[in-house]
């Protein structure tokens, strides 16, 4: 929920008049930058230099004289430079909440001083070159292997930007980029543009309770990352930039020119040498974390709605979906279940406990699950005990030394401070408490920016009641006074926050604030989601021993390694439709790849034509739920006959390609690998696929390609140069030079199509994950059209998913890797077994195999499993269609689909099937 969902920040001409005022103002020229005076090498392996401003000036205040340069290569592939004051500590990303590398303490003294520094040295990695110049001081990286500049922050010879600044409360540095340039990247915000950043889009990064409606708008997560991709002479080269900041920041990209202007904190940053866009996130989680392995539930469907009013109300949307027959694994509630909206409690009425324990025994033993809403904001009542039990441990953030008090759905709040272990201890118990009341599965956080109903300095008004329970609940209704006495509250910079330069503090914690060991909610705001999904995820493992799962709005670098996140408040239109699409894959590049939108849209009420089209895209959603607002009509998928139709068809593939997407999970654990991906990930060097945002992957080789459009029958795809089957019918197949494709896409039609030298394991679907896990295995194995020689692979993770950690080697994980070629007339599939106990213990088979692409039209004779012949008297099956091609290249090639059914392999040992194709190639 969220307090802005039906507000525009800014009518258009306002802001169109700020983007002009913030554009004129990203080419300055503060002072003169710094010259560097002295370099050593550090006992690590790494250069320690001084900087020395070289005139000063008051513009948003007085530089830091000197400054300590930090350079190392800390490991093959990442490459850090940290520029702090010299003399005094300076606000940081805690080493706490993001393990890292310690840059060194500041010198007492200025090391070997240089007389006669020359103007330009290097510093070599593996990968990476650091060089600098001296006066004024700028620094490149280079990559090695080719030469190429990944970034400059020299400002010679541009007019985009000046020297580098550092100043109490604003830092300014820049780099030089070449026109050709994809970037991608600095998050969060809704990109009206498509995936790609745009040259002159504000970019401004400050965690904001902003709907998603709200374009180019600081929202939800901070990440101050970007991917870099560069084709050269038909060779792509990507890397990442990450600048490791929590303080408010604009960052303004010119499509030849990237200038970061910060409010505080260090330039701390980190680069990613790739040179493939997988290596790239690989490299960025090795740093960050690796993201959350998800329980196998969580890759169901999920239903959700603020404003189910009561339990009866809940259990009939359960009962609902089984009626229609549209699977549904989890079902949610919003803050209804809550009393008086108040965190870990029960509506004794609507959702009384003696009810709704049987309740979550009954879907819990078919393997349903349940997932409820927690907000941050602790409702301040002298009779609730969460409250009073915050206040006996001073958990809560303060303001000159007393609980800062703000608004939000309950009334009056106070806000835990997750940087003091004493409030993350109390918040595990607060959990453990709640979980003793009701046996949720998971939680869902929200409002974590932190969102505030009122601004400034608030007191509960007497003889008033607040809220008056009446009208929206999110106006305020505290008394308050603005805070500007501060330069915290109001800096000398200002960002453009919420879209319209309004205060920092505008409708959040007040940026003067103090949490624990004095830090200032100044420097610390955007960390806040972060601290509480990190208390959140310790709470939930201490308490259920199980493997966690969190859903979480408010998102910063590193928040993947413990949650899931959903794209916040959208509206059910066209446009957000496809704007959900960049986000989600955007969120694949921040390293947190269980990333989905409300489908059908958070508010207003959709249409129909609409939701439709949203379960088919929504269906494919690494974190596929539906969810409403609580004044919107009901929008569950079986409201509409015609949307019951399109997520039986939609969500029934889903179910069967539950074990891809599990697998998939488990390649984002263990490599950052993103489950949905832009097409470039597996398609580097075409350049064709650098800004395509309304069609995406599933893992490498799964495309989807949604109808976007109102009316649309038949929808346009991009088909990057290769071989692709089709899903839903597996004899179409259309083979691309690296061409649009017009497909038929009816009303009740999502195209997904399955890429050449894949195979892909799938299950039978069901109504449930719980189901649908256990029924036979199949495998699709794709060639390239009418092959004669070729090879395939595919993998396949399977464990027990409640354990804590997701791994092989424990007894309960089992990873097959599987294998196909064709050689002339002799096709073989093949699989290795890893730890291949737990799927041998559970009784997973294989049932079925089949092959597309096969070159000739005869039929496949002398099967073999195992080195034995398969005899006529044998349950096994086999026979082969021929493919129609949508679109080919050669009108006169043929191949076949060959199908072998009745198949009993067991998954957990090593197999072996060939046979030979009838007519010679």
């Amino acid at each position: 929920m969220s307090s802005c969902s039906y507000t525009l920040f800014a009518s258009l001409c306002l802001t169109l008049l700020l983007l002009l005022s913030i554009q004129c103002a990203t080419a300055s020229n503060i002072g003169q930058g710094y010259r560097l005076i002295s370099t050593e090498k550090t006992s690590d392996g790494g250069l320690l230099g001084h900087l020395q401003v070289k005139q000063k000036n008051n513009v948003y205040g007085a530089d830091i004289s000197l400054l300590q340069l930090y350079v190392k290569q800390e490991t093959q592939n990442r490459l850090r430079v940290h520029i702090t004051d010299a003399t005094k500590q300076r606000w940081e990303v805690p080493y706490n909440l993001l393990p890292r590398e310690k840059a060194p303490l500041k010198k007492q003294a200025i090391g070997r001083l240089t007389k006669n520094p020359l103007k330009v040295q290097e510093f070599s990695g593996s990968k990476l070159l650091f060089s600098y110049t001296a006066d004024p001081f700028s620094f490149a990286v280079t990559r090695k292997s080719n030469g190429q500049t990944l970034f400059n922050s020299s400002s010679s010879g541009s007019n985009d930007f000046g020297e580098m600044v550092f100043k109490d409360q604003y830092l300014e540095i820049s780099t030089q980029l070449p026109k050709d340039a994809s970037l991608y990247g600095l998050g969060e915000n809704t990109q009206p543009h498509g995936i790609k950043l745009y040259p002159g889009d504000p970019y401004t990064l400050y965690t904001t309770d902003a709907s998603a409606i709200n374009l180019n708008t600081d929202l939800y997560g901070s990440h101050p990352m970007y991917l870099d991709l560069r084709n050269v002479d038909g060779k792509a080269y990507a890397h990442a930039v990450l600048l490791l900041n929590s303080n408010g920041m604009d960052v303004f990209y010119r499509g030849t020119s990237l200038t970061y202007k910060v409010i505080g904190g260090v330039l701390d940053f980190y680069f990613f040498s790739g040179p493939t866009p997988l290596d790239v996130v690989e490299q960025y989680t090795d740093l960050i974390g690796r993201p959350a392995p998800m329980p196998y539930w969580a890759f169901g469907f999920h239903q959700c709605r603020w404003g189910y009013h009561n339990l009866s109300v809940v259990e009939d949307v359960v009962e609902n979906y089984k009626k229609a027959q549209i699977p549904l694994d989890v079902i949610w509630n919003d803050d209804d279940h809550m009393d008086g909206k108040k965190d870990f409690t029960l509506n004794p009425t609507n959702y009384p406990r003696d009810k709704l324990v049987p309740f979550l025994e009954k879907i819990h033993s078919i393997g349903m699950k349940y997932v409820v809403l927690i907000d941050p904001g602790i409702a301040v009542n002298s009779s609730y005990g969460v409250h009073q039990r915050g206040i006996a441990n001073d958990v809560f953030i303060k303001y000159e030394g007393e609980p800062y008090l703000a608004q939000v759905w309950p009334g009056a709040v106070n806000f835990p401070d997750f940087l003091n272990p004493k409030a993350v201890d109390w918040w595990g118990d607060e959990i453990r408490r709640f979980h003793e009341l009701v046996p949720v599965n998971g939680l869902w956080i929200d409002m974590n920016e932190a969102s505030n109903f009122c601004s400034g300095l608030c007191k509960i008004p007497r003889g008033k009641k607040c809220p008056t329970g009446t009208g929206p609940g999110w106006i305020c209704c505290l008394d308050c006074k603005n805070i500007t006495k501060t330069r915290w509250d109001d800096p000398p910079y200002k960002i453009n926050a919420s879209g319209q330069q309004v205060p920092i503090g505008y409708k959040t914690i007040a940026t003067s604030a103090v949490h624990y060991n004095g830090v200032l909610e100044y420097d610390a705001h955007s960390l806040y989601g972060f601290s509480q999904t990190i208390a959140t995820h310790k709470g939930l493992q201490g308490i259920q021993g199980k493997r966690p799962f969190i859903l979480t709005r408010s998102t910063y670098v590193g928040s993947g390694k413990y949650a899931a996140h959903w794209t916040g408040d959208n509206q059910g239109t066209w446009e957000n439709l496809k704007y959900s699409i960049s986000t989600m894959l955007n969120f694949g590049i921040f390293g947190v790849p269980m990333v989905g939108s409300d489908i059908c849209g958070f508010y207003p009420q959709p249409t129909e034509e609409i939701c439709n089209r949203w379960i088919e895209v929504g269906a494919f959603y690494p974190f596929s739920r539906d969810h409403a607002n609580y004044y919107s009509p009901s929008q569950e998928l079986y409201i509409w006959d015609s949307v019951a139709e399109s997520a039986r068809n939609a969500l029934g593939m889903r179910y069967k390609l539950l074990p891809y997407l599990y697998t998939l999970n488990y390649e984002a654990h263990i490599s950052g690998a993103p489950i949905a991906r832009p097409l470039f990930f597996s398609f580097p060097d075409y350049t064709d696929c650098y800004g395509v945002s309304t069609q995406f992957l599933l893992g490498s080789s799964l495309m989807v390609s949604p109808v976007l459009e109102q009316g649309k029958s038949e929808v346009t795809a991009l088909f990057p140069p290769g071989t692709w089957y089709s899903m839903f019918d597996m004899t179409q197949a259309i083979e691309s030079e690296g061409k649009y494709v017009t497909l038929d896409a009816p009303l009740h039609v999502i195209n997904v199509h399955l890429y050449q030298n894949t195979i892909l394991p799938m299950q039978q679907g069901g109504m449930l994950s719980k189901v649908a896990r256990m029924t036979p295995f199949s495998l699709i194995v794709t060639f390239p059209a009418g092959a004669s020689n070729g090879e395939a692979k595919g993998t396949l993770f399977l464990d027990d998913d409640e354990l804590v950690e997701m791994k092989l080697g424990n007894g309960y994980s089992t990873y097959v890797h599987f294998y196909a070629s064709v050689n002339h007339r002799t096709v073989k599939v093949w699989s290795e077994v890893e730890d291949g106990k737990f799927a041998s213990d559970n009784g997973w088979t294989i049932e079925k195999i089949t092959v597309l692409g096969l070159g000739g039209s005869g039929h496949p004779t002398n099967l073999e499993i195992d080195g034995e012949p398969v005899t006529t008297a044998s349950k096994t099956e086999i026979s082969n269609l021929a493919h129609k091609y949508l679109h080919n290249l050669d009108d006169k090639k043929t191949s076949v689909m060959v199908e072998v059914k009745g198949l009993d392999i067991p998954v957990g040992k090593n197999f072996a099937m060939s046979w030979k194709m009838g007519l010679s190639l």
